[in-house]
């Protein structure tokens, strides 16, 4: 049974509000594209963050990865395990180009799902079973009690993991606490994204609101990460898909950002019809050889 992976929450948001009183664990963030294994009646299955997959919508290569060879390794885990399913990072090129050269088309696994007793489990029960099956999973960079945002921002900045040596550090870190639950009775984790808090330190306290809510959510990554699925569907110029893109990145903001961006700027009066001018302007600064 395909189960869609839950939304990781901004840290500081009301989604994931008391998610770091209690020992957390820190992994680092990888900058991949979501996927998912799990055996049901026998037969192996893989997914995308949103969907089953197949032969034809493969998610960029990884349901043939799954059905190759490494499909043994994950036959041999779900069989004392039938009830899990792996949650993982499928790593191909998104906006991150500094990982390590032998880290590319592998599936890291960030998180394992008991569907029998309807809860995540911890790393520390998950990872020797994985590691008896030869499974890569994303070790955590830190466990610490009550940690204070810098202290996950000095996490964050030292975050190497699969990065070549001296190419910096790496997206983020996503922290969670297992056996919290959010104010709405979600088990639900948290990130801290480094693009992201570059983004929100930006100087625009003059700029009107739609300008710095286009600023704050339409960073290089999410248009990469879309231009990327984009690519990856049709291999057409992107040049003539430009309505399209426009259209996707209006769609994901609104859709998986708006409570967000309510939260963030509640006291304001949002005009659409100039935040989609100023998302238009905003995805053309990310992508200058689309419009050049």
């Amino acid at each position: 049974m395909f189960i869609k992976y839950p939304h990781v929450e901004r840290l500081g948001s009301e989604g994931v509000e008391g998610i770091t009183a209690g020992e957390c664990y820190i992994f680092p963030k990888i900058d991949g594209t979501n996927a998912s294994v799990w055996l049901e009646e026998g037969e192996l299955y893989a997914g995308s963050r949103s969907r089953k997959l197949s032969h034809e919508e493969d998610n960029v290569g990884f349901y043939r990865y799954v059905m190759s060879a490494f499909g043994h390794k994950l036959y041999d885990c779900f069989w004392t395990h039938d009830g899990w399913t792996l949650y993982g990072e499928w790593l191909v090129p998104h906006s991150l180009k500094t990982y390590r050269e032998d880290a590319w088309r592998k599936f890291y696994i960030f998180d394992v799902y008991d569907r029998y007793e309807e809860k995540f489990i911890s790393y520390a029960e998950y990872a020797p079973a994985l590691g008896e099956h030869d499974l890569d999973c994303i070790p955590p960079l830190e466990t610490v009690t009550n940690p204070s945002l810098n202290h996950l921002q000095r996490i964050m900045m030292r975050n190497t993991y699969l990065i070549e040596d001296g190419k910096g550090a790496g997206e983020g870190i996503v922290i969670k606490r297992y056996g919290y639950k959010n104010r709405y009775g979600r088990t639900t984790w948290a990130k801290l994204v480094r693009n992201k808090f570059k983004e929100e330190n930006r100087s625009v306290s003059m700029s009107p609101i739609e300008h710095k809510i286009a600023l704050a959510f339409i960073t290089q990554g999410r248009v990469d990460k879309i231009v990327a699925k984009m690519k990856a569907e049709k291999d057409v110029p992107l040049r003539t898909r430009v309505p399209e893109l426009f259209g996707r990145v209006w769609h994901e903001l609104i859709q998986d950002e708006m409570w967000n961006i309510l939260k963030k700027y509640k006291q304001s009066t949002i005009n659409f019809k100039l935040l989609y001018r100023h998302t238009i302007e905003q995805v053309k600064t990310c992508v200058p050889e689309v419009f050049g």
